[in-house]
């Protein structure tokens, strides 16, 4: 294979210095062309990378605030409800230190500190389930056992522990006493 003029006057020339050697025949302006490419890679390269590790950084302290946010959030989720059971908690210290309470006037101020505990209920979607009479649900429900009754079979005949709902969730079902068919056997 014979070479051209110009391939004749280039040959690879191997060195330990990182800097690409040009042969030194070569006018300056040859040298530039060779090595502008190579510069301009490099370059890019080098822009990419640190854009790459400007956004590794910023994804890795998203990712940190992220976590220390739900965690506060787990921590301090009953802050507003805590602090609004306070006041109930006053009112049954209040009780606890009153001089010669009489019945009645202990039932008032257990009737006034169970308001502001439905208050506080209602405040916070916190609800009752009190199931008496109605068709027995095992998703808010808990039976207990079965009872003889008039009402209709598989209703709640006797209501021992009302259930709680929080928004639509059930925190505690009522525990029930469920209506049976008479003549059946439990």
């Amino acid at each position: 294979m014979d070479k051209t003029p110009e391939e004749s006057r280039i040959e690879p020339v191997l060195t330990d210095s990182p800097e690409p050697r040009v042969p030194p025949d070569l006018p300056p302006a040859a040298a530039n062309t060779i090595e502008d490419p190579l510069r301009k890679a490099e370059l890019a390269a080098t822009e990419h990378r640190e854009a790459w590790l400007r956004a590794k950084a910023e994804a890795d302290n998203i990712r940190k605030r992220a976590q220390v946010e739900i965690t506060n959030a787990h921590k301090f989720a009953v802050e507003e409800f805590a602090a609004e059971l306070l006041a109930v908690k006053d009112s049954l210290e209040a009780a606890l230190v009153a001089e010669n309470p009489s019945v009645a006037t202990m039932k008032s101020g257990v009737e006034i500190t169970l308001k502001q505990l439905v208050a506080v209920f209602e405040r916070f979607r916190l609800s009752e389930i009190n199931p008496q009479g109605q068709k027995f649900d095992p998703h808010r429900h808990q039976a207990i056992g079965t009872v003889d009754s008039d009402a209709e079979p598989n209703t709640v005949a006797q209501v021992l522990q009302k259930g709680y709902l929080l928004h639509d969730r059930v925190i505690r079902p009522a525990l029930v006493m469920v209506a049976k068919a008479k003549g059946v056997e439990s």
